[in-house]
């Protein structure tokens, strides 16, 4: 059987602080099911990333705002997941059931802020497996 090598469904989202659920835009909010509960908010400079009960939604925002892409995973498509932990920066990897990559990093977190990463990576993981 031939390898395949895929390319990387979303660039890696470098995460710099968490955001208050009653604080996200109204565009993530539009994109949430009404049965769905919001477990952690992250933000990069311009990009955010939810944590639901059921799925990830990532929205890449790209030349100002101009582009928005949004990937939306449910947990039971994650075939593998792993995480890293360094100094002040955890990384989660998921592999998808496609075969395809994501990176997710948590920068500048505080050791509150890793146990934040560390909780919502065994309820993504239950979700996964369940």
């Amino acid at each position: 059987m031939a390898y395949m090598k895929y390319k990387e469904l979303t660039k890696y989202f470098n995460f710099r602080k968490e955001i208050e659920t009653n604080n996200l835009p109204k565009y993530v909010k539009d994109y949430l099911f009404d049965d769905e509960k919001v477990i952690r908010g992250y933000v990069t400079r311009k990009d955010k990333g939810i944590f639901t009960d059921k799925r990830a939604i990532l929205f890449d925002l790209r030349w100002f705002g101009l582009i928005k892409t949004i990937h939306i995973i449910p947990y039971k498509s994650i075939s593998t997941l792993a995480v890293s932990y360094r100094k002040s920066k955890v990384s989660l990897f998921f592999s998808m059931d496609s075969g395809y990559p994501i990176k997710l990093n948590f920068i500048n977190l505080s050791p509150e802020g890793k146990m934040h990463i560390r909780k919502l990576y065994a309820e993504v993981i239950n979700k996964a497996i369940h």
